[in-house]
Protein backbone atom coordinates (compact mmCIF):
# COMPACT_ATOMS: atom_id res chain seq x y z
CA UNK A 1 0.00 0.00 0.00
CA UNK A 2 2.69 2.71 0.40
CA UNK A 3 3.79 2.39 -2.75
CA UNK A 4 0.18 3.48 -3.66
CA UNK A 5 0.35 6.39 -1.05
CA UNK A 6 3.46 7.19 -2.65
CA UNK A 7 2.34 7.51 -6.02
CA UNK A 8 -0.85 9.88 -4.91
CA UNK A 9 1.03 12.26 -2.79
CA UNK A 10 3.27 12.62 -6.30
CA UNK A 11 0.42 12.95 -7.99
CA UNK A 12 -1.02 15.82 -5.75
CA UNK A 13 1.75 17.74 -6.04
CA UNK A 14 2.20 17.58 -9.59
CA UNK A 15 -1.17 18.63 -9.82
CA UNK A 16 -0.40 21.83 -7.27
CA UNK A 17 2.77 22.31 -9.39
CA UNK A 18 0.60 22.24 -12.65
CA UNK A 19 -2.20 24.80 -11.33
CA UNK A 20 0.85 26.83 -10.45
CA UNK A 21 2.22 27.22 -13.69
CA UNK A 22 -1.29 27.63 -15.63
CA UNK A 23 -2.50 30.37 -13.64
CA UNK A 24 -2.24 33.35 -15.43
CA UNK A 25 0.00 36.24 -14.57
CA UNK A 26 -2.01 39.83 -15.39
CA UNK A 27 0.04 42.64 -16.51
CA UNK A 28 0.84 45.71 -14.99
CA UNK A 29 -1.56 47.90 -14.39
CA UNK A 30 -1.47 51.56 -15.63
CA UNK A 31 0.34 54.31 -13.62
CA UNK A 32 -1.00 58.02 -13.21
CA UNK A 33 1.08 58.60 -15.67
CA UNK A 34 -0.06 56.58 -18.16
CA UNK A 35 -3.77 58.47 -18.02
CA UNK A 36 -1.98 61.40 -18.44
CA UNK A 37 -3.40 63.61 -21.57
CA UNK A 38 -2.92 67.01 -23.87
CA UNK A 39 -5.65 68.78 -25.64
CA UNK A 40 -5.89 71.65 -28.27
CA UNK A 41 -8.62 73.56 -30.22
CA UNK A 42 -8.65 72.16 -33.44
CA UNK A 43 -7.31 75.01 -36.10
CA UNK A 44 -11.12 75.55 -37.48
CA UNK A 45 -13.00 75.52 -34.74
CA UNK A 46 -11.96 76.61 -30.82
CA UNK A 47 -15.46 74.22 -30.17
CA UNK A 48 -13.95 71.40 -31.50
CA UNK A 49 -10.89 70.23 -29.28
CA UNK A 50 -8.62 67.14 -29.78
CA UNK A 51 -7.57 65.30 -27.38
CA UNK A 52 -4.47 62.89 -27.47
CA UNK A 53 -3.65 60.24 -24.92
CA UNK A 54 0.31 59.92 -23.61
CA UNK A 55 0.46 56.06 -23.76
CA UNK A 56 -1.08 55.45 -26.95
CA UNK A 57 -0.89 51.60 -26.25
CA UNK A 58 -3.84 51.23 -23.69
CA UNK A 59 -7.69 51.28 -24.25
CA UNK A 60 -8.88 54.96 -23.93
CA UNK A 61 -12.26 55.78 -22.91
CA UNK A 62 -12.98 59.42 -22.76
CA UNK A 63 -16.11 61.30 -20.93
CA UNK A 64 -16.21 65.03 -21.83
CA UNK A 65 -18.48 66.11 -19.25
CA UNK A 66 -21.20 67.27 -21.61
CA UNK A 67 -23.02 64.03 -21.85
CA UNK A 68 -20.71 62.88 -25.06
CA UNK A 69 -18.22 59.86 -24.99
CA UNK A 70 -15.77 58.87 -26.86
CA UNK A 71 -12.93 55.92 -27.35
CA UNK A 72 -9.56 55.67 -28.58
CA UNK A 73 -6.02 57.46 -27.99
CA UNK A 74 -6.56 60.58 -30.18
CA UNK A 75 -10.57 62.11 -30.17
CA UNK A 76 -12.41 65.19 -31.14
CA UNK A 77 -14.59 66.42 -28.25
CA UNK A 78 -17.52 68.94 -29.65
CA UNK A 79 -18.80 71.06 -27.31
CA UNK A 80 -21.16 73.72 -29.00
CA UNK A 81 -21.97 75.74 -25.43
CA UNK A 82 -19.87 77.59 -23.49
CA UNK A 83 -19.34 76.79 -20.61
CA UNK A 84 -16.71 74.60 -17.84
CA UNK A 85 -16.46 70.94 -18.35
CA UNK A 86 -14.27 68.04 -17.09
CA UNK A 87 -12.67 65.86 -18.82
CA UNK A 88 -12.03 62.66 -17.40
CA UNK A 89 -9.65 59.67 -19.72
CA UNK A 90 -9.76 55.84 -18.07
CA UNK A 91 -6.91 54.22 -19.49
CA UNK A 92 -7.04 50.32 -19.32
CA UNK A 93 -4.86 46.67 -19.61
CA UNK A 94 -5.16 43.47 -18.00
CA UNK A 95 -4.08 44.31 -15.03
CA UNK A 96 -5.92 47.53 -13.89
CA UNK A 97 -6.61 50.81 -15.12
CA UNK A 98 -5.93 54.50 -14.45
CA UNK A 99 -8.00 57.91 -14.66
CA UNK A 100 -6.45 61.95 -14.68
CA UNK A 101 -9.30 64.54 -15.45
CA UNK A 102 -8.29 68.15 -16.66
CA UNK A 103 -10.78 71.26 -16.55
CA UNK A 104 -11.71 72.96 -20.74
CA UNK A 105 -13.19 76.35 -20.84
CA UNK A 106 -15.45 76.92 -24.18
CA UNK A 107 -15.43 80.75 -24.20
CA UNK A 108 -18.74 80.60 -27.25
CA UNK A 109 -21.66 79.61 -28.02
CA UNK A 110 -21.31 78.02 -31.67
CA UNK A 111 -24.97 76.89 -32.44
CA UNK A 112 -24.18 75.55 -35.98
CA UNK A 113 -22.54 72.15 -33.89
CA UNK A 114 -25.97 71.43 -32.60
CA UNK A 115 -27.90 71.17 -36.25
CA UNK A 116 -28.05 67.69 -35.99
CA UNK A 117 -30.92 66.71 -37.54
CA UNK A 118 -31.16 64.17 -34.80
CA UNK A 119 -30.52 66.44 -32.03
CA UNK A 120 -33.21 68.87 -33.47
CA UNK A 121 -35.87 65.41 -33.34
CA UNK A 122 -34.82 64.68 -29.59
CA UNK A 123 -35.32 67.73 -28.25
CA UNK A 124 -36.87 70.13 -30.49
CA UNK A 125 -33.57 72.57 -31.90
CA UNK A 126 -31.77 75.34 -30.65
CA UNK A 127 -34.97 77.13 -32.56
CA UNK A 128 -37.64 75.42 -30.37
CA UNK A 129 -38.09 75.56 -26.88
CA UNK A 130 -34.76 74.13 -25.83
CA UNK A 131 -36.35 70.40 -24.59
CA UNK A 132 -39.17 68.04 -25.98
CA UNK A 133 -41.03 65.89 -23.75
CA UNK A 134 -41.70 62.28 -25.19
CA UNK A 135 -44.48 59.41 -23.54
CA UNK A 136 -44.58 55.96 -24.73
CA UNK A 137 -47.06 55.57 -27.54
CA UNK A 138 -49.84 53.39 -25.46
CA UNK A 139 -52.99 53.22 -27.65
CA UNK A 140 -51.08 52.32 -30.99
CA UNK A 141 -50.54 48.54 -31.20
CA UNK A 142 -46.66 47.18 -30.85
CA UNK A 143 -45.71 50.46 -28.82
CA UNK A 144 -44.39 47.36 -26.36
CA UNK A 145 -43.07 43.94 -26.98
CA UNK A 146 -40.57 41.64 -27.31
CA UNK A 147 -38.45 39.28 -30.06
CA UNK A 148 -35.40 37.56 -30.64
CA UNK A 149 -32.04 38.62 -29.66
CA UNK A 150 -30.45 38.67 -32.45
CA UNK A 151 -33.27 39.72 -34.30
CA UNK A 152 -35.32 37.06 -36.53
CA UNK A 153 -36.70 37.21 -39.97
CA UNK A 154 -38.86 39.86 -39.17
CA UNK A 155 -35.60 42.55 -38.45
CA UNK A 156 -36.06 44.58 -35.35
CA UNK A 157 -39.57 44.13 -34.58
CA UNK A 158 -41.22 42.29 -31.39
CA UNK A 159 -42.10 39.52 -33.58
CA UNK A 160 -42.70 36.95 -30.00
CA UNK A 161 -44.76 39.52 -28.20
CA UNK A 162 -46.67 42.81 -28.80
CA UNK A 163 -49.05 44.43 -26.78
CA UNK A 164 -51.93 45.77 -28.04
CA UNK A 165 -53.36 49.16 -27.38
CA UNK A 166 -53.20 50.52 -23.25
CA UNK A 167 -51.86 46.04 -22.53
CA UNK A 168 -49.60 47.76 -19.55
CA UNK A 169 -52.13 49.62 -18.03
CA UNK A 170 -51.97 50.80 -14.41
CA UNK A 171 -48.74 49.22 -14.33
CA UNK A 172 -46.42 52.39 -13.69
CA UNK A 173 -45.32 52.68 -17.55
CA UNK A 174 -47.60 54.74 -19.16
CA UNK A 175 -47.27 58.06 -16.93
CA UNK A 176 -44.11 58.11 -17.48
CA UNK A 177 -42.57 61.11 -19.94
CA UNK A 178 -39.08 61.35 -21.01
CA UNK A 179 -37.44 64.69 -21.49
CA UNK A 180 -34.76 65.73 -24.02
CA UNK A 181 -32.92 69.00 -23.58
CA UNK A 182 -30.22 70.72 -26.01
CA UNK A 183 -28.68 72.78 -23.62
CA UNK A 184 -25.92 70.43 -22.06
CA UNK A 185 -27.74 67.18 -23.47
CA UNK A 186 -29.94 67.54 -20.02
CA UNK A 187 -32.21 64.54 -19.51
CA UNK A 188 -34.99 64.03 -16.86
CA UNK A 189 -36.88 61.10 -16.35
CA UNK A 190 -40.09 61.99 -15.01
CA UNK A 191 -42.28 58.48 -13.17
CA UNK A 192 -44.57 59.96 -11.00
CA UNK A 193 -43.47 57.75 -8.48
CA UNK A 194 -43.47 54.34 -9.85
CA UNK A 195 -41.67 52.50 -12.76
CA UNK A 196 -42.88 49.09 -14.76
CA UNK A 197 -39.81 46.55 -14.38
CA UNK A 198 -38.68 43.00 -15.66
CA UNK A 199 -38.93 40.86 -12.73
CA UNK A 200 -35.44 39.62 -13.07
CA UNK A 201 -34.66 43.05 -11.71
CA UNK A 202 -37.21 43.09 -8.48
CA UNK A 203 -33.92 42.79 -6.70
CA UNK A 204 -32.57 46.33 -7.63
CA UNK A 205 -35.55 48.25 -6.55
CA UNK A 206 -36.79 47.72 -2.96
CA UNK A 207 -40.59 48.23 -2.54
CA UNK A 208 -41.72 46.50 -6.02
CA UNK A 209 -44.80 44.87 -6.07
CA UNK A 210 -46.21 42.29 -8.40
CA UNK A 211 -48.12 43.72 -11.55
CA UNK A 212 -51.51 42.49 -12.45
CA UNK A 213 -50.18 42.20 -15.96
CA UNK A 214 -47.05 40.35 -15.04
CA UNK A 215 -43.56 41.59 -13.66
CA UNK A 216 -43.45 44.04 -11.08
CA UNK A 217 -44.17 48.09 -10.58
CA UNK A 218 -41.56 49.77 -8.36
CA UNK A 219 -41.37 52.94 -6.54
CA UNK A 220 -39.03 55.33 -8.03
CA UNK A 221 -38.31 58.76 -7.48
CA UNK A 222 -37.74 61.15 -10.83
CA UNK A 223 -33.99 61.00 -12.15
CA UNK A 224 -33.19 64.82 -12.65
CA UNK A 225 -30.22 66.35 -14.16
CA UNK A 226 -29.24 63.19 -16.40
CA UNK A 227 -27.60 63.54 -19.58
CA UNK A 228 -28.25 61.65 -23.34
CA UNK A 229 -25.48 60.68 -26.01
CA UNK A 230 -26.47 59.64 -29.37
CA UNK A 231 -23.47 57.81 -30.98
CA UNK A 232 -24.19 57.53 -34.81
CA UNK A 233 -23.06 54.62 -36.67
CA UNK A 234 -24.39 51.37 -38.31
CA UNK A 235 -26.32 50.92 -35.38
CA UNK A 236 -27.28 54.61 -33.77
CA UNK A 237 -27.69 53.72 -30.70
CA UNK A 238 -29.18 56.78 -27.45
CA UNK A 239 -27.65 56.30 -24.12
CA UNK A 240 -29.04 58.00 -20.91
CA UNK A 241 -26.85 58.58 -17.75
CA UNK A 242 -27.11 57.29 -14.03
CA UNK A 243 -29.96 55.44 -12.63
CA UNK A 244 -32.29 56.34 -15.26
CA UNK A 245 -33.65 54.35 -18.22
CA UNK A 246 -36.49 54.61 -20.81
CA UNK A 247 -39.80 52.73 -20.78
CA UNK A 248 -39.37 49.58 -19.27
CA UNK A 249 -36.75 48.82 -17.54
CA UNK A 250 -34.43 45.09 -18.19
CA UNK A 251 -31.00 46.45 -15.95
CA UNK A 252 -30.00 48.59 -19.54
CA UNK A 253 -29.44 52.59 -20.13
CA UNK A 254 -28.73 52.14 -24.23
CA UNK A 255 -30.98 51.62 -26.70
CA UNK A 256 -30.61 50.67 -30.42
CA UNK A 257 -32.27 53.86 -32.12
CA UNK A 258 -34.48 51.59 -34.95
CA UNK A 259 -36.84 54.61 -36.24
CA UNK A 260 -36.39 57.84 -35.30
CA UNK A 261 -38.59 61.14 -37.12
CA UNK A 262 -40.41 64.06 -35.70
CA UNK A 263 -43.19 62.18 -33.88
CA UNK A 264 -41.76 58.82 -33.22
CA UNK A 265 -38.86 57.04 -31.75
CA UNK A 266 -38.70 53.16 -31.82
CA UNK A 267 -35.82 51.74 -29.44
CA UNK A 268 -34.70 48.17 -29.08
CA UNK A 269 -32.49 47.37 -26.31
CA UNK A 270 -31.57 43.95 -24.83
CA UNK A 271 -32.73 42.09 -21.44
CA UNK A 272 -29.30 42.57 -19.08
CA UNK A 273 -30.68 39.35 -17.29
CA UNK A 274 -31.02 37.34 -20.42
CA UNK A 275 -29.33 38.27 -23.59
CA UNK A 276 -31.59 36.20 -26.13
CA UNK A 277 -34.30 38.85 -25.58
CA UNK A 278 -34.50 42.20 -26.96
CA UNK A 279 -37.23 44.34 -26.17
CA UNK A 280 -38.72 47.32 -27.52
CA UNK A 281 -40.44 50.54 -26.89
CA UNK A 282 -42.31 53.53 -28.50
CA UNK A 283 -42.53 56.75 -27.79
CA UNK A 284 -44.49 59.77 -29.44
CA UNK A 285 -44.26 63.72 -28.29
CA UNK A 286 -46.50 63.90 -25.12
CA UNK A 287 -48.83 66.81 -27.19
CA UNK A 288 -48.94 64.35 -30.19
CA UNK A 289 -52.25 62.94 -30.75
CA UNK A 290 -52.56 59.46 -29.90
CA UNK A 291 -55.52 56.95 -31.33
CA UNK A 292 -54.39 53.60 -31.83
CA UNK A 293 -52.47 54.71 -35.15
CA UNK A 294 -50.20 57.03 -33.18
CA UNK A 295 -50.48 58.91 -36.06
CA UNK A 296 -52.56 62.31 -37.17
CA UNK A 297 -50.87 63.50 -39.92
CA UNK A 298 -52.64 63.88 -43.49
CA UNK A 299 -53.06 60.90 -45.86
CA UNK A 300 -53.35 60.99 -49.85
CA UNK A 301 -53.72 58.25 -52.16
CA UNK A 302 -52.22 57.00 -55.40
CA UNK A 303 -50.99 58.31 -58.21
CA UNK A 304 -48.91 60.93 -56.34
CA UNK A 305 -46.99 63.49 -59.28
CA UNK A 306 -45.64 66.10 -56.86
CA UNK A 307 -47.05 68.56 -59.43
CA UNK A 308 -49.66 70.17 -57.57
CA UNK A 309 -50.19 68.46 -54.49
CA UNK A 310 -46.98 68.01 -52.27
CA UNK A 311 -47.07 64.66 -49.88
CA UNK A 312 -45.76 65.03 -46.11
CA UNK A 313 -42.83 62.08 -46.19
CA UNK A 314 -41.85 61.01 -42.60
CA UNK A 315 -38.47 60.65 -43.16
CA UNK A 316 -35.94 58.10 -40.73
CA UNK A 317 -32.44 56.44 -40.43
CA UNK A 318 -31.34 60.49 -40.85
CA UNK A 319 -32.22 60.60 -44.56
CA UNK A 320 -34.10 63.97 -45.53
CA UNK A 321 -36.31 64.97 -48.18
CA UNK A 322 -37.60 67.97 -50.15
CA UNK A 323 -40.34 68.48 -53.08
CA UNK A 324 -38.03 70.66 -55.69
CA UNK A 325 -38.05 71.54 -59.19
CA UNK A 326 -37.29 68.76 -61.48
CA UNK A 327 -32.95 68.80 -61.93
CA UNK A 328 -32.81 66.11 -64.41
CA UNK A 329 -35.65 66.76 -66.64
CA UNK A 330 -35.25 64.48 -69.74
CA UNK A 331 -35.51 61.16 -70.74
CA UNK A 332 -38.45 59.18 -69.37
CA UNK A 333 -39.53 62.23 -66.80
CA UNK A 334 -39.65 65.76 -67.91
CA UNK A 335 -42.16 66.40 -64.95
CA UNK A 336 -41.18 70.07 -63.15
CA UNK A 337 -41.31 68.63 -59.55
CA UNK A 338 -39.90 65.77 -58.11
CA UNK A 339 -39.28 64.28 -54.50
CA UNK A 340 -35.47 64.35 -53.47
CA UNK A 341 -34.01 62.70 -50.56
CA UNK A 342 -30.79 62.41 -49.18
CA UNK A 343 -29.73 59.37 -48.22
CA UNK A 344 -28.92 58.85 -44.02
CA UNK A 345 -26.10 57.36 -42.73
CA UNK A 346 -27.95 54.18 -41.73
CA UNK A 347 -28.34 51.08 -44.03
CA UNK A 348 -31.89 50.74 -43.54
CA UNK A 349 -32.48 54.66 -44.14
CA UNK A 350 -35.80 55.74 -46.07
CA UNK A 351 -39.17 57.65 -45.96
CA UNK A 352 -42.56 56.57 -45.78
CA UNK A 353 -46.07 58.54 -46.79
CA UNK A 354 -49.70 57.50 -45.23
CA UNK A 355 -52.32 56.50 -47.39
CA UNK A 356 -56.38 57.18 -47.27
CA UNK A 357 -57.04 54.13 -47.62
CA UNK A 358 -56.08 50.60 -47.49
CA UNK A 359 -54.08 48.75 -50.80
CA UNK A 360 -56.36 46.30 -52.56
CA UNK A 361 -53.81 44.42 -55.27
CA UNK A 362 -57.06 42.43 -56.48
CA UNK A 363 -57.07 44.81 -59.54
CA UNK A 364 -54.37 46.14 -60.14
CA UNK A 365 -51.38 44.47 -58.89
CA UNK A 366 -48.32 46.52 -59.17
CA UNK A 367 -46.85 49.77 -57.72
CA UNK A 368 -44.93 51.62 -59.87
CA UNK A 369 -42.56 54.50 -59.35
CA UNK A 370 -39.63 56.79 -61.06
CA UNK A 371 -35.91 56.84 -59.90
CA UNK A 372 -33.37 58.81 -60.15
CA UNK A 373 -30.05 57.36 -58.45
CA UNK A 374 -26.31 58.16 -58.06
CA UNK A 375 -26.15 54.20 -58.51
CA UNK A 376 -26.40 51.40 -59.04
CA UNK A 377 -28.51 48.55 -56.44
CA UNK A 378 -31.32 47.93 -54.66
CA UNK A 379 -34.77 49.44 -53.56
CA UNK A 380 -36.92 48.22 -51.43
CA UNK A 381 -40.44 49.03 -51.01
CA UNK A 382 -42.43 48.14 -47.98
CA UNK A 383 -46.17 48.34 -47.25
CA UNK A 384 -47.43 48.20 -43.82
CA UNK A 385 -50.55 48.76 -41.58
CA UNK A 386 -49.37 52.06 -39.69
CA UNK A 387 -51.94 50.52 -36.78
CA UNK A 388 -49.80 47.19 -36.08
CA UNK A 389 -46.54 47.17 -37.76
CA UNK A 390 -46.27 43.71 -37.17
CA UNK A 391 -48.57 43.30 -40.72
CA UNK A 392 -45.63 44.38 -43.41
CA UNK A 393 -45.05 43.09 -46.77
CA UNK A 394 -41.94 43.72 -48.50
CA UNK A 395 -39.91 43.73 -51.59
CA UNK A 396 -36.81 44.36 -53.59
CA UNK A 397 -35.87 45.47 -56.73
CA UNK A 398 -32.64 45.99 -58.81
CA UNK A 399 -31.94 49.66 -59.96
CA UNK A 400 -29.45 48.32 -62.81
CA UNK A 401 -29.04 52.19 -64.28
CA UNK A 402 -27.12 54.90 -62.24
CA UNK A 403 -27.59 58.88 -62.91
CA UNK A 404 -30.94 58.59 -65.63
CA UNK A 405 -34.43 58.27 -65.11
CA UNK A 406 -36.04 54.99 -64.89
CA UNK A 407 -38.84 53.10 -64.16
CA UNK A 408 -39.25 50.23 -61.23
CA UNK A 409 -42.27 47.71 -61.25
CA UNK A 410 -43.23 46.02 -57.99
CA UNK A 411 -45.05 42.96 -57.95
CA UNK A 412 -47.53 42.55 -55.10
CA UNK A 413 -50.36 40.51 -56.74
CA UNK A 414 -50.04 38.24 -53.59
CA UNK A 415 -50.63 40.67 -51.53
CA UNK A 416 -54.69 41.13 -52.59
CA UNK A 417 -56.65 43.01 -50.75
CA UNK A 418 -54.93 43.97 -47.77
CA UNK A 419 -55.12 46.45 -44.57
CA UNK A 420 -51.97 47.79 -45.52
CA UNK A 421 -52.16 51.97 -45.52
CA UNK A 422 -48.46 53.03 -45.34
CA UNK A 423 -46.13 53.06 -48.62
CA UNK A 424 -42.43 52.80 -47.22
CA UNK A 425 -39.43 53.53 -49.69
CA UNK A 426 -35.81 52.50 -48.81
CA UNK A 427 -34.11 53.59 -52.01
CA UNK A 428 -29.77 52.64 -51.84
CA UNK A 429 -31.48 49.74 -49.22
CA UNK A 430 -28.78 48.11 -47.40
CA UNK A 431 -26.30 50.80 -47.98
CA UNK A 432 -25.24 53.67 -45.51
CA UNK A 433 -24.94 57.29 -46.66
CA UNK A 434 -26.11 56.08 -50.44
CA UNK A 435 -26.43 59.35 -51.75
CA UNK A 436 -28.89 61.69 -53.33
CA UNK A 437 -31.83 60.01 -55.15
CA UNK A 438 -34.53 61.68 -56.69
CA UNK A 439 -38.86 59.98 -57.02
CA UNK A 440 -41.74 60.79 -59.11
CA UNK A 441 -44.80 59.56 -60.15
CA UNK A 442 -45.89 56.85 -57.84
CA UNK A 443 -48.48 55.17 -58.69
CA UNK A 444 -50.67 52.02 -58.58
CA UNK A 445 -51.28 49.85 -62.19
Amino acid sequence: MKPIKLFLLSAVSLLALSSCEDEPSLGTAPTAADAEFTYAATPDNPNIIEFNAKNKNLIAKWDFGNGTQAEGPTVLGTFPLKGTYTVTLTVFNSGGSATSSQTITIDQDDATLLNNPLYTILTGGSAGKGYKKWVIDSTRDAHFGVGPNPSGAAGDFPEWWAAKKNDKSNTGLYNDAFVFRLKGFGFDQLTQGDVYINAKQESNFPGATASPKTDFTAPFADQLNQNWTLTLGTDTTLTVSGKSFIGYYTGVNTYKVVRMSENEIYLRYIDAANSQLAWYVRLVPEDYPIDNGGNNDPTYTLPVNFESVEPKFTTFGNSTYAIINNPHSNGINTSSRVLETVHGNETWAGLYVEMTDAFNFTTNKTITLKVYAPATGIMRIKLENRNNDKELVEKDVDITTANQWVEITVDFSDAGATTFNRLVLFPGWDVANAGTFYLDDIQQK
